[in-house]
């Protein structure tokens, strides 16, 4: 035996344990855990740090004071259930079928048949597989059948509600009330939105005490600002903002994001926890008024593929790891954390299916020279593509509209549209025609994502079916 090693071992048996050394060398081994906070339908121009001027976010401020904001961090969609299957998968939702139902339409709706399908390889199953404890607490909208539930998608924990709080009993026949669930059974219907936020919080803190002691992951998809015209939030913070239910709600949701931070520091643990906090997708108005959210100074609303419904206020923290105070301004997308914590945590990321994200750890860690690694991203609503983006170049498609679109109306006939979204943030400058090599280069792209991810009336060669139940039943109290 080599004397450094006998000497190790003297030391462990002779002092008492832990000792500083040894514990030193545990936490320097020791798995990273991960939090993601993924609020709903909160807007560019939410937050403070993001330049808000009617939200008063101090958690938030300090979050980016003591870590990393991204101003180029991206959804996959304007919408719930496709933004979400991202995060989840690593994967455009177009290539999981959950871009769009022959049912539901933009969304997964109460009592739905489908749902994530089984077989794809989610974020908490990657990580479940390396010793980690998963738990998500907050909104799913995943689907909400058995089969599709969180407890089947590779978590151990679920507490929060199936879908979205504006999906309530009385508003379409055969919906139930809206169900607050514990794994999966409903604990109460309809669940009382008001204290949701602070709810979510307390069970979140909660499951984080319970498990610092080892790896963890936990899903924190806030349920608010929400889909409902008025937001909810607790008696503390009710009538409290100067921007309605509106900012009620988003300054609930820091105070959270304080508790959550608080607590990582208390229990010691913060350093060993990567924390990344964003939205969904922008605010669904973007007017500036007080019913509603801002996206500003980006153009466009929520719901659509503008670059505000598509770029979301991202900030990132670990204290002693991601550095404090600094901007990241390169492209990255929710597709990227999968890969990015399942390298980080050393599991290998699923071969047997294809995924669209990469390894960001450069830019989350704020490496020197750091690049975005999207040669191309899609903009696609439901499975038509409307638009894409090389390095700082937006390119519009000029494709008819079924719905919604951030810029073809009555007055702007379809064309092509060229925007440099680092210089022009407000997309207000058409340079389609100074820069036909661009405009070129990138409808080759396009033609490309069609081919792979599909377009209307035409199925992509890597795209897989999304989960399906024969009769589906509805979440009710037993």
């Amino acid at each position: 035996m080599k004397p450094g090693v006998l000497f190790s071992i003297l030391i462990s048996v002779l002092l008492p344990s832990p000792c500083g050394v040894c514990a030193a060398d545990k936490s320097a081994q020791k798995k990273p855990n991960f939090i993601i906070i993924f609020c709903d339908n909160l807007g560019y121009g939410d937050i403070e740090p993001f330049g808000s001027t009617l939200h008063r976010t101090p958690n938030l401020n300090r979050m980016a004071k003591e870590g990393r904001k991204f101003t180029h961090f991206c959804v996959t969609a304007g919408v719930c259930t496709p933004s979400r299957s991202s995060i989840m998968t690593g994967c455009y939702s177009q290539r999981v079928g959950m871009h769009v139902t022959d049912r539901d339409g933009w969304v997964l709706r109460p009592v739905s048949p489908y749902g994530l399908h089984p077989d794809e390889s989610t974020i908490a199953e990657v990580l479940k597989e390396q010793g980690y404890a998963t738990a998500i607490v907050g909104k799913w909208h995943l689907g909400d059948q058995p089969d599709f539930l969180p407890t089947r998608q590779g978590f151990d924990w679920f507490f929060g509600i199936p879908y979205s709080d504006n999906m309530v009993g009385n508003k379409r026949p055969g919906w139930p009330p809206l169900p607050l669930m514990e794994n999966e059974t409903v604990i109460e219907a309809p669940v009382d939105r008001d204290p949701l936020t602070k709810r979510l919080t307390e069970r979140a803190m909660q499951w984080i005490a319970k498990h610092k002691d080892e790896p963890f992951f936990l899903y924190f998809p806030q349920a608010m600002p929400g889909s409902t015209a008025a937001p909810f939030s607790s008696p503390a913070f009710k009538g409290k903002s100067k921007n309605g239910p509106w900012g009620d709600s988003i300054e609930e949701l820091d105070w959270s994001m304080g508790v959550m931070m608080d607590q990582l520091v208390e229990l010691g643990i913060a350093e060993n926890t990567f924390v990344i906090w964003t939205s969904d997708n922008g605010a669904p108005i973007n007017r500036g008024n007080l019913r509603r959210g801002s996206n500003l100074p980006l153009h466009g609303a929520g719901y659509t593929t503008s670059e505000g419904a598509f770029r979301v206020p991202t900030i990132v923290w670990q204290p002693g790891k991601v550095p404090a105070g600094t901007v990241c301004n390169e492209l990255a997308t929710t597709m990227d954390l999968l890969p990015t914590f399942a390298k980080l945590a050393g599991a290998k990321v699923p071969k047997e299916r294809k995924i669209d994200g990469h390894d960001i750890a450069p830019l989350l860690f704020g490496e020197d020279g750091a690049k975005s690694p999207y040669e191309a991203f899609y903009y696609y609503h439901q499975e038509q593509l409307q638009a894409i983006r090389s390095g700082p170049w937006k390119l519009f498609l000029p494709v008819k509209s079924s719905r919604v679109h951030p810029h073809f109306n009555k007055k702007q006939k379809p064309e092509y549209l060229l925007f440099n979204v680092e210089e022009d943030i407000a997309s207000e400058n058409n340079v389609a025609a100074d820069h036909p090599e661009i405009v070129a280069r990138l409808k080759r792209m396009a033609d490309e994502a069609r081919a792979d991810l599909g377009d209307v009336g035409k199925r992509g060669s890597g795209q897989r079916p999304p989960g399906k139940v024969a009769r589906p039943v509805a979440q009710v109290m037993k």
